[in-house]
């Protein structure tokens, strides 16, 4: 039997996570946040970023839900000279405190849907990606718009389109950031009210000097309204177009198709021009066809096709060009399944859509600071990559042994590692 020797000093095995706390107050992100949000009318003491702080140092320690940092990781924060820790229920107060009224909006059926919009923390979200040097002023950056499912079973959920109950927020992102969040619904249908949503996220940008220049959107953005704000306030556009009579005709009178390969695949591709919103507009539609292998000949057309038409209004780029450079969009959409699960969207905490709404920007902030929080620490851990996710990045820079000691008249961060922890942050 393996003899056991217990030891009573407070050593802990997440010793990187004060690495974290350091970098946050290091970069200014706190003072950014009490500037923005003000002080909190609770007498408990504890500032709002003083609780941002907690709640980002228990997600990149691998904490899944609130009451985390009383069940597991309290003891470790508390080892942080001079760091306050809260309890599970002041952070889901701080949910409540920031949220905003819901929105009520009318389709043209009638019917009404609830919509949460909060400007303030959408506002701070960006001007943190500024102060962290993510985004820059002046500099034109490429936009992406989407909506997302998120599931849950609350009071409020209602069935989507993929038949589950949730709500069906809308995210803007720039590269691997969220920089927009607005939640709906799940009932809503993706068109509704999504010009306005648009308008919004090109305004919190546009007010803190991030310019746009390509947007890029699938088809839940094809309609006249969406089309006109996309264009207003975008260099170039590119967006799914749905098929329609009308474009079908238009497309079975093209002679001149072009063959393409595009990553490993052969397809067939030609533009035309595009009159079915804006007859006084020079928009372009560019159409790929791919055969489906179906062993059955089409009638008319002889073999069988799979089209794909995006709209844009960029006229000097090849079609091969607009194709690749839409479907990088795919990659934006990973940003959902990162959010879902390393940055608890699955986990909602409250009960209610504007309390949640705050939640899942507070969230997004957190994977915004973790982008900038591994980007330094990739450069001196080669074994943890920019792209790393957060499960890595636990194993492999947060869970070390080590210790606060106070020494001469300081606090000596003590670790138990050769690793180069002393590196990163100089």
């Amino acid at each position: 039997m393996t003899k056991v020797q217990k030891i009573s000093k407070n050593i802990t095995p997440f010793a990187g996570v004060y690495f974290a706390n350091d970098e946050f107050i290091n970069s200014r992100l706190g003072e950014l946040i009490d500037n923005q949000l003000g002080e909190r009318s609770s007498t408990k003491g504890y500032s709002y970023s003083n609780l941002f702080r907690n709640f980002f140092n228990l997600t990149l320690s691998g904490g899944e839900c609130v009451e985390d940092i009383q069940q597991h990781f309290r003891p470790t924060l508390e080892q942080i000279p001079g760091n306050e820790v809260a309890s599970a229920d002041t952070l889901l107060r701080c949910f409540t405190e920031l949220a905003t009224e819901n929105t009520q909006v009318v389709s043209s059926n009638g019917k009404t849907y609830q919509f949460n919009i909060n400007e303030k923390l959408n506002d701070l979200n960006v001007k943190s990606l500024i102060l962290t040097k993510q985004l820059k002023k002046g500099e034109f950056c490429d936009f992406d718009y989407d909506n997302q499912i998120i599931a849950h079973e609350k009071w409020d959920a209602k069935k989507t389109y993929k038949m589950n109950t949730g709500y069906f927020g809308g995210a803007a992102t720039i590269g691997n950031m969220i920089v927009y969040y607005e939640n709906r619904d799940g009932n809503a249908n993706v068109k509704l009210a999504q010009a306005e949503t648009l308008k919004r996220a090109y305004k919190v940008l546009n007010d803190n000097g991030i310019k746009v220049n390509n947007s890029r959107m699938d088809a839940g953005s094809y309609s006249k309204e969406i089309i006109e704000t996309v264009a207003a306030n975008s260099q170039h556009f590119y967006i799914r177009a749905n098929r329609s009579d009308a474009m079908t005709e238009q497309i079975s009178q093209i002679t001149d198709w072009q063959t393409v390969e595009i990553n490993y695949k052969i397809y067939q591709v030609a533009s035309i021009p595009f009159t079915q919103f804006f007859a006084d507009k020079n928009y372009r539609l560019v159409v790929a066809r791919e055969k489906t292998g179906d062993p059955q000949l089409d009638l008319f057309e002889g073999e069988k096709f799979k089209y794909r038409s995006i709209l844009t209004d960029n006229h000097e780029q090849t079609e091969t060009e607009v194709i690749v450079y839409y479907n990088q969009r795919g990659s934006s959409e990973k940003i959902f399944d990162i959010q879902n699960n390393d940055f608890g969207w699955g986990h909602l905490p409250t009960s209610n859509m504007n309390s949640n709404t705050t939640y899942l920007i507070i969230m997004a902030m957190c994977k915004n600071f973790f982008n900038y929080l591994i980007q330094k620490v990739s450069q001196v851990f080669g074994d943890i990559l920019p792209t790393s996710r957060l499960k890595r990045f636990i194993f492999r820079f947060v869970c070390v042994p080590g210790r606060y000691v106070y020494r001469g008249r300081q606090w000596v961060l003590q670790l138990y590692t050769t690793r180069p922890y002393e590196r990163v942050f100089v």
